[in-house]
């Protein structure tokens, strides 16, 4: 097992790391940042390269990865990264779309330090599907939903506005009323299908992009969050791997030129119901059964999901295809 080491004093180590491992999808949201869809592909990085990426997250102190795509599930091998870190000694959220489940996916959603992260869009099933372009997505999602509850799965939930008119706040009642706890619900960000070609910008992120947070994308370059992929240009694959990115000078510079958001309140306020919350991760309200060592920060204020520390001096860290086989 990996010994935890602390933290660098030369660098900050982000809390949570989102590994985005495909484009892979058997859906073709019409937000999403990375116009995943069945026909997308997965990727330069190998099992191998996204083990060393892990393993080199928990020897710096990273306290959670996030799984992520694209359908993380559809890698051939997932489940293996999901054991990997659970070994190493960290949490791990896999991000689904929840459109099809196995038995073994269920058995490694199950396991001690693991949760799930997913979408919702509607009450209305056509209104759900007219976001994901996929008819039946609705029920799908809906059920697994209620199962993973019923085994007791930790789970959280976005609702992304994709168009005027949505139910997206009926939608949130009604994951209310099945028991999900942890919700979000914000507008689709101007990147990817989203963005309607146009070059994205900085008003898509919220803010808090290297700032307890981080991802990797499939070819394995580092980018700010899974929403800041643009701002990518180093990668983990170089000599040097991700302690060699983050002590960086290019690195140092990106996370300059993010502009912070901030909110009148002094609260943690949630940013992006997809992959991009506050208050899940632990830089802001540990839900992992994990803290964050010996870093004082003050109060920290709970809000909803997972992934993205938010500006705010109290939560800011220092740190059918039918499915592929989950």
């Amino acid at each position: 097992m990996t010994a935890i080491m602390e933290r660098p004093a030369a660098f900050n180590v982000p809390a949570s790391v989102e590994l985005e491992l495909t484009g892979k999808c058997q859906l073709s949201c019409v937000h999403c940042y990375n116009e995943s869809g069945p026909a997308a592909l997965h990727g330069t990085m190998t099992l191998d390269d996204w083990r060393t990426v892990i393993s080199e997250c928990a020897e710096l102190g990273v306290l959670v990865v996030q799984l992520i795509g694209g359908e993380p599930t559809a890698l051939p091998g997932w489940a293996d990264l999901v054991d990997h870190a659970l070994s190493v000694g960290l949490d791990v959220e896999v991000f689904s779309n929840l459109f099809h489940v196995t038995d073994k996916g269920w058995a490694i959603f199950s396991q001690p330090g693991v949760r799930l992260g997913t979408s919702y869009y509607s009450v209305n099933a056509g209104e759900h599907d007219r976001v994901t372009s996929r008819p039946g997505s609705h029920a799908k999602t809906r059920a697994n939903i209620v199962k993973a509850l019923e085994l007791g799965i930790p789970l959280r939930a976005g609702v992304v506005r994709c168009h005027d008119g949505q139910l997206e706040e009926l939608a949130r009642q009604e994951l209310l009323a099945l028991g999900v706890h942890h919700i979000t619900v914000d507008d689709a960000r101007g990147v990817g299908r989203a963005g309607g070609g146009q070059a994205p910008t900085m008003d898509a992120l919220c803010g808090n992009c290297t700032r307890g947070r981080l991802a990797i994308l499939p070819d394995g370059t580092v980018a700010p969050c899974v929403i800041g992929r643009w701002l990518g240009s180093e990668n983990v694959k170089a000599p040097g791997g991700l302690r060699g990115v983050l002590s960086g000078q290019a690195w140092a510079k990106t996370a300059a030129g993010i502009p912070p958001k901030r909110t009148t309140t002094g609260a943690c306020t949630p940013n992006d119901s997809n992959d991009c919350d506050p208050s899940r991760t632990p830089a802001c309200a540990p839900a992992y059964g994990t803290t964050p060592g010996p870093v004082s920060l003050g109060a920290r204020t709970p809000n909803d999901s997972q992934s993205c520390a938010p500006t705010e001096a109290p939560c800011n860290p220092s740190f059918g295809l039918p499915g592929f086989g989950l």
